[in-house]
Formats: structure tokens, sequence, C-alpha cells
């Protein structure tokens, strides 16, 4: 069994400038935990591959295309390939989510489409 502390994980950089943990990686599926500081928002991109997002803490706003809504703990938001999104966060404290990729994603993310 393994197993994957969320603090234990080290971060990576990223285009957006916020922190990112890479907590699952295989040939098939990528997960991602990111933390947003209040007032702190991911920059507009498309990716290659279906996303979701699962919210773990927090209150923020999710853009996918033209639609927008407000997210809080236990909402998952589903994002097509090709589809432009973002999340920010809207509340006081931290804002968690889960960034799950599958299949994995095997270009780079465009940033700013």
């Amino acid at each position: 069994m393994k197993a994957t502390k969320v603090t234990g994980a080290s971060a990576f950089q990223n285009p957006h400038a916020v922190e990112a943990k890479r907590i699952y990686d295989t040939e098939n599926a990528e997960v991602i935990h990111m933390s947003l500081r209040p007032g702190q928002s991911l920059k507009r991109h498309t990716t290659p591959v279906d996303v979701f997002f699962y919210i773990l803490e927090g209150r923020g706003v999710v853009e996918v295309g033209d639609e927008r809504q407000e997210v809080e703990r236990d909402t998952l938001i589903e994002s097509p390939k090709g589809i432009p999104h973002l999340l920010s966060n809207t509340g006081e404290g931290d804002f968690r989510f889960l960034v799950v990729k599958v299949p994995r994603q095997r270009e780079p993310t465009k940033v700013g489409a």
C-alpha cells in the first residue's frame, strides 16, 4: 500500500504561481492538490484532457467556458478538455481543491487560452 500525506508532498512550480502538489501520478491518471490564499486565482487555461475539481475546503468561484458558479466544500465540478477554465478564492480562508486528470495529461497546459 502506498499512502501520501499532502503536508509531506513537495510543491512544484506551475504557470499559476500558486501552491500545487502532485499527490498521485501514474501512467493513467494524475491528482494535484492545490491551495489558493484569499484573493488568489488560477489563470484562465485549457487542458487537453477532461478534468474535474473536488473542493476540500473554503469558498470560491469556478468558471468553465461561459459558466460561473460559486462553490464550497464537498462540491465536484466537471471541466471538459479544451474548454477554458479557472478557479478563484473569494473567501477569507484557504481554498483547497483536488484537480483530477483522467487520462493523464500528456502535453503542456495552455495558459491564457
